[in-house]
């Protein structure tokens, strides 16, 4: 008599009890679920799989990220660097100015241009020069325009999904389009003007002295920049242009209130950041500093004494909601390029609730469909099947609530795939034993016969599923990633119901009637 030892016995079934307890909160209304939410110990299931933009609605945003600009900050960056090389160098220029992408340099002696060249070489070996005497004209050249592209790409995404993450959206979908657009769908969110102020804010923190003799003669020089107040936007000063700290140094920033009472950010810096503001603090005793935010001086204190303990706070008029929504900018980091709203849309909740109903009607009549073409065709052995048939969506839900995966129209649409690779597996055991029975053999070895011969093809057809399922995730976006899910997770739970669910039930069955005969 062939037998299922009692380990495997015990894991299968722990296995379905399991998906039966993460799948259960799924079944319940939403309401019911935000009603138990805190009341519930926290070891027991309770999370549901989450619903997409196309079945519960919600916003779609298309940004266009400013590439120019983060070229042109590289070619400002590359500009500061150059002139301090310069100087150590004791080469004389007339001329020294970023360009759209590269710069200008105008040395006072022709025969200093050979020497201004390397020393550029030197800070930025992706150069292109031409050179039309004093004059120095260089340019990025291709491969770095196209390293500066991307890695503004994927740190403005980084930085827009630490912001998204932050608001608690959940499943956000970002992803890159094309060669400088952001696709952001957020799934039940109808009125995204909070998002949108969060994810266009470009938040460049800086801590730069105060220029004051040029402040009250209210023009900027060389290497410095006249910038008006946040609070008072006709009223500017003047700050030195190079930063003394800056926001990727801080390590945390939230939101307080002043002995006052009056909302600020707290902030601390991480150990480069502490020394430079301790260096810079004892140099600059008793002069204004400005913390400039996008351009904007939200204050300017002045520094009474060395500030070394390496945390301190930004005031400056905020709301309670302004010095949360700062601070939340501050940790999530800066943007290296502005971002420009393209495209904006809504989903409304009614054509996600239709989509939903579709496919749940989808799923349902796959499910009756199936459970009547195996039992008409198999009998006993196709109710079997239909039984795992159901226990393998419970755990198609279960393991999606356990991922907190999203799922979309095209994920319900693996999900029905998932039904039709269940079926084609008990479909290729059932036949292989049928001609095992036909070839003679009993009933006992027709049936192990037929597992373990139908288990090389069931493993080789879910195997090529699952191949191309996890390419179409890696590849795809958005949906497809949806379906690739689905699809991988329904190919697994399938092997498992087919192989060993179903055969446990058939073994037990086999164990306690002991049938004489099976039709062949």
């Amino acid at each position: 008599m062939v037998r299922i030892p009692l380990w495997q016995t015990i894991v299968i079934l722990l296995v379905v009890l399991l998906g039966a307890a993460y799948a259960v909160p799924n079944a319940l209304p939403k309401a019911k679920m935000e009603a138990l939410e805190g009341k519930i110990p926290s070891w027991l299931p309770h999370k549901t799989v989450n619903l997409g933009l196309d079945l519960q609605g919600g916003s779609h945003l298309l940004l266009e990220v400013g590439i120019d600009v983060a070229i042109r900050d590289g070619a400002e960056n590359t500009v500061s660097a150059l002139r301090s090389e310069l100087r150590d160098r004791k080469i004389q220029y007339t001329s020294l100015r970023p360009a759209t992408d590269g710069f200008s340099l105008t040395v006072r002696n022709e025969t200093d241009a050979e020497a201004a060249r390397s020393a550029a070489r030197k800070l930025e070996p992706e150069l292109v020069f031409e050179n039309t005497g004093s004059t120095i004209k260089a340019q990025f050249t291709e491969a770095k325009l196209k390293a500066v592209k991307d890695h503004a790409m994927e740190q403005s995404i980084e930085i827009v999904r630490r912001r998204i993450d932050e608001t608690g959206t959940r499943e956000p979908i970002i992803a890159r389009q094309g060669e400088n657009r952001i696709v952001i769908q957020l799934p039940g969110v109808d009125n995204p003007e909070q998002i949108k102020k969060l994810i266009g804010t470009t938040a460049k923190l800086g801590f730069h002295i105060v220029d004051a003799q040029a402040s009250a003669a209210g023009r900027a020089g060389v290497g410095d920049m006249l910038l008006p107040m946040q609070d008072n936007p006709a009223s500017k000063i003047v700050v030195e242009k190079r930063a003394l700290i800056t926001g990727d140094m801080l390590t945390n920033a939230q939101p307080s209130f002043n002995q006052n009472g009056q909302p600020v950010v707290t902030f601390r810096f991480n150990a480069l950041g502490t020394k430079r503001f301790c260096d810079a603090s004892k140099a600059n005793v008793g002069k204004p500093f400005a913390i400039v935010l996008d351009e904007k001086v939200i204050s300017a204190p002045v520094i009474r004494e060395p500030i070394c303990g390496g945390s301190g706070e930004i005031s400056g008029g905020f709301t309670v909601q302004e010095s949360s929504d700062l601070s939340l900018l501050l940790r999530a980091g800066a943007l290296p390029a502005p971002l420009k709203l393209m495209e904006e849309r809504t989903v409304g909740p009614t054509l996600g609730s239709d989509s939903v109903s579709a496919g749940r009607t989808a799923c349902i009549m796959a499910l009756i469909f199936v459970i009547i073409f195996a039992s008409t065709v198999y009998g006993l052995f196709g109710l079997f099947a239909s039984v795992a048939l159901l226990i393998n969506m419970v755990l198609i839900m279960a393991v999606m609530s356990m991922l907190q995966a999203t799922l979309t129209l095209p994920g319900i649409a693996g999900m029905v795939l998932a039904i039709g690779l269940a079926v084609d597996a008990n479909v290729l055991v059932y036949e292989r034993i049928k001609e095992e029975l036909r070839a003679g053999r009993s009933i006992i070895a027709a049936i192990d016969t037929g597992y373990q011969r139908a288990k090389v093809t069931i493993i080789d057809s879910n195997l090529t599923a699952l191949i191309s399922a996890l390419i179409l995730f890696s590849f795809g976006t958005g949906p497809i990633k949806g379906f690739a899910v689905t699809t991988c997770i329904g190919v697994v739970t399938s092997y498992f119901c087919a192989i060993m669910l179903t055969r446990l039930m058939v073994l037990t069955w086999l164990n306690w009637a002991k049938p004489k005969e099976i039709a062949a």
